[in-house]
């Protein structure tokens, strides 16, 4: 065993011991100062009042584990020659910030503005520091940005995966767990790079973190907190940006991305959901992926299982990429879109169900578009027809090409108003006063009776506000969608149809006594 090896386990288990003593030295003094959380909202899962200084005995235990490994670097000449302590501050500095930005967080309240200015901050001293993000494959190539491109995108890639941990930590034991596996992917990458400074930061953090989550998994006696869940996120990315410096390009980018793939995929979710739904992408609710698990009849322990063992499949797929090639890009992105396709559709989010149907929509746009138009065209053709035989052509036509399966149509017939010619239907029934007209495609039967429909009922009102009667559209139920805009037979159709019935009907008015000025009744002239 090597004196490399040998420090890296003394600086594990030395944060491990100090995490473990500090936790419950941080939680029981939170406790007695009445610094907990109490579960106040919906979206609370805790039943009792816990600390939420967690953060705190992970930070401090983080800070000793370096002094320790500052002076084993004296006396180990590799780790020495690595241990850069203007990187260092580099890092420790920024964090520190955040850190401070946290606790504040959890005794008090700010802003979600407030977090992000104070977190920009943070992220522009490392950028200055030399910690930046110097290009971007994907969209730019191997060219090196510009300080005004890399400043941008390394205080977006900050904000992002510090405030992805904060968002995840919803579950007792969640966020810790979830952090401890992509700084495991961080250690095992920096220790094949040669990067001794960030193996030895990413080995203290895992020590720290597991000492915390004795206190913290399922049941948790004290929570992760702000001042935990930001400076494990910050300081995952500052190392993320630190290892970037001296990785091949396709490992600097591509692993963090993946190995922090839960919190990422959770934000993506939450900022996408909250888009679709209209609500302000800041607000908190109880659609997390935590919480839909919890919908599904999975206890918190099993939840946090489940997600650890997500988490361990984002970190092992992006040690994949330690040897990128072709097929093992391929096959890291393929399993990847595969799994979390399936995993979201499991989970049953409306909002997402609602954007696959405006997908399924534009498949069908070319039948929508042909259903439209007949619509389109009927009401056209009703604005000239004056022909009772005509109207009922145009209906025929309109509804016999698109996807309702049958309508009724009930006109209203005037004083001195009588039955046009070719008006009485056989089997039909109408009222006094009245001509009624079905049709439907069911063979051997014209009214759907019998047959489980739904039905969409719209008032013949006349441009000039006389009321005609009505038109029911039928439609059998069938899981696939209604292909049409709905608001072509709400809007011109009823009052084409109306008008081009006054049409039709003023052929047939007969001078015929008036009962009186304001008499509403009709008076029908009998057929033949």
């Amino acid at each position: 065993m090597t004196s490399l090896t040998v420090v890296f386990f003394a600086i594990f288990f030395l944060s491990l011991l100090f995490s473990f003593v500090l936790t419950l030295y941080v939680r029981d003094f939170a406790s007695r100062r009445g610094w907990v959380a109490v579960p106040s909202q919906d979206r609370h899962l805790h039943a009792s009042p816990l600390p939420r200084l967690g953060g705190v005995a992970i930070f401090i235990s983080f800070l000793l584990s370096m002094v320790a490994a500052a002076v084993m670097a004296s006396y180990v000449p590799g780790l020495h020659s690595a241990f850069s302590l203007k990187t260092l501050l580099t890092i420790l500095l920024p964090a520190s910030l955040v850190f401070l930005l946290g606790v504040y967080d959890d005794l008090y309240t700010v802003g979600p503005y407030v977090k992000f200015a104070v977190q920009a901050l943070a992220a522009t001293m490392l950028f200055m520091g030399g910690l930046r993000i110097l290009n971007i494959p994907v969209l730019f190539g191997e060219h090196r940005l510009p300080w005004f491109v890399g400043l941008p995108f390394t205080i977006l890639w900050v904000l992002a995966i510090t405030n992805a941990f904060n968002l995840i930590d919803g579950l007792d034991g969640l966020a810790a767990g979830s952090a401890l596996f992509s700084t495991l992917v961080m250690f095992v990458v920096a220790l094949l790079s040669g990067y001794s400074l960030v193996t030895v930061m990413t080995i203290a953090l895992a020590g720290a973190i597991l000492g915390f989550l004795r206190y913290n998994f399922n049941p948790a006696t004290i929570f992760l907190g702000d001042s935990g869940s930001l400076f494990i996120g910050f300081l995952l990315s500052a190392l993320a940006l630190a290892g970037a410096q001296k990785a091949p390009t396709i490992v600097a980018v591509a692993i963090p991305v993946v190995s922090f793939g839960l919190p990422i995929l959770e934000t993506s979710l939450s900022i996408l959901r909250r888009l679709i739904s209209g609500r302000p992408v800041f607000t908190a609710d109880r659609e997390h992926i935590h919480h839909k698990l919890l919908q599904h009849g999975l206890s918190h322990r099993q939840v946090v299982i489940v997600l650890y063992a997500v988490s361990a499949v984002f970190a092992l797929l992006s040690l994949f990429l330690l040897w990128p090639t072709g097929s093992s890009l391929g096959l890291v992105l393929a399993v990847l879109g595969i799994g979390i396709w399936i995993g979201v559709q499991r989970l049953g989010y409306l909002e997402l169900g609602e954007l696959g149907r405006v997908a399924l929509r534009t498949f069908e746009q070319r039948q929508i578009v042909i259903n439209n138009l007949a619509i389109r065209r009927a009401t056209e053709e009703l604005k000239a027809v004056r022909d009772y035989g005509q109207i009922r052509r145009v209906l025929e036509a309109a509804f016999g090409s698109n996807d309702f399966d049958g309508f009724e149509v009930r006109f209203k017939l005037f004083p001195g108003e009588s039955h046009p010619l070719g008006a009485a239907e056989p089997g039909a029934q109408p009222q006094r006063g009245e001509i009624c007209f079905h049709w439907g495609k069911t063979r051997g039967s014209r009214s759907l009776e019998g047959l489980a429909v739904w039905t969409l009922s719209l008032d013949l009102v006349s441009s000039s506000n006389r009321r005609r009667g009505a038109l029911a559209v039928h439609r059998l139920y069938s899981p696939r969608a209604l292909q049409l805009d709905i608001n072509l037979l709400t809007k011109a159709f009823p009052i084409a149809l109306a008008d081009a019935l006054d049409r039709t009907l003023q052929n047939t008015v007969q001078l015929i006594p008036q009962v009186g000025q304001d008499d509403e009744g009709f008076v029908v002239a009998q057929a033949g």
